[in-house]
């Protein structure tokens, strides 16, 4: 198996412990079934040309700049060297900052996930030794650095032999739950129909395991790509029926039916593949 590439090379520092380390992306999106945009009367392929709003002329790219826009609509300008400029240095460091119970960090805050490993034989040792210790006290660390040309926040923690590092979003980039939440009117459940979900939701036990995720809609655009090269005709998917307006209690106890005959859900914990 080839390697991925590294997309950053600096170091892992706890105080005066310091290691050597490689940045991997975590996740990926390069499997996914993709489209270019093409003309349909010609099919030749679309190509983009950023144009002036007002003149409608083309602007080549040594004249695009960035702009950002004010109260009155105008434009302040900014040119890339002053962005450079102000921008913090990269001095290549993920510092540790603190150690936190993994279950303290509410996933809202994850942004992206990324592997860290060491780069080398002399890295190893203070590499698992910052592992080690963070797995026998069960926490993850809080870091910070500068990665790819922003400064980030990141929750460290271990996972298999190595590290994952997942990049956090700022508290002002995270919205307040209450907007979403705050028309929801609170509602006195009966114990029964509590007691016939739990029933539900016990028999419905399994693991987590993300190799069973079905990513139907790309499937979906595989084959009909895959019909469209070969010619067969296009069958359209099957449209769910309405579902009916049921009684509650009526629809606990039709689920109730269907779980007690499904078989309960097992599979292995991710860690295993994707860890190995």
């Amino acid at each position: 198996m080839v390697k991925p590439r590294a997309q950053w090379k600096g170091h892992l520092k706890l105080d005066e412990i310091t290691c050597q380390v490689a940045l991997y992306s975590g996740a990926s999106t390069a499997e996914r079934t993709r489209f270019h945009t093409v003309n349909k009367d010609t099919g030749n392929r679309v190509k983009r040309e950023f144009v002036d709003e007002k003149s409608g002329k083309p602007v080549g790219r040594d004249d695009q700049v960035k702009g950002y826009e004010t109260d009155r609509g105008d434009y302040i300008i900014l040119e890339q060297e002053e962005i450079d400029a102000a921008i913090p240095d990269s001095d290549k460091t993920i510092r540790i900052e603190a150690f936190v119970p993994c279950s303290e960090v509410d996933t809202v805050y994850f942004d992206k996930p990324y592997y860290l490993a060491p780069v080398d034989k002399v890295a190893e040792e203070a590499f698992d030794l910052l592992r080690e210790g963070m797995t026998k006290k069960k926490v993850a660390a809080l870091g910070s650095a500068v990665l790819f040309r922003r400064a980030r926040k990141l929750m460290i923690r271990p996972y298999g032999n190595g590290i994952v590092a997942n990049t956090l979003n700022f508290d002002y980039e995270v919205r307040s739950a209450k907007e979403a939440f705050d028309d929801i009117p609170a509602v006195k459940i009966k114990k029964d129909m509590l007691d016939l979900a739990g029933h539900i939701i016990g028999t419905m036990a399994g693991e987590f395991d993300p190799t069973e995720f079905d990513d139907c809609y790309d499937a979906a655009l595989a084959e009909l790509v895959r019909a469209k090269i070969e010619g067969r005709p296009i069958k359209a998917p099957k449209k769910p029926k309405p579902g009916k307006v049921v009684d509650l209690m009526e629809a606990l106890r039709e689920s109730a039916k269907l779980a007690g005959k499904k078989p309960s859900k097992t599979s292995a914990k991710p860690t295993g593949k994707k860890a190995a």
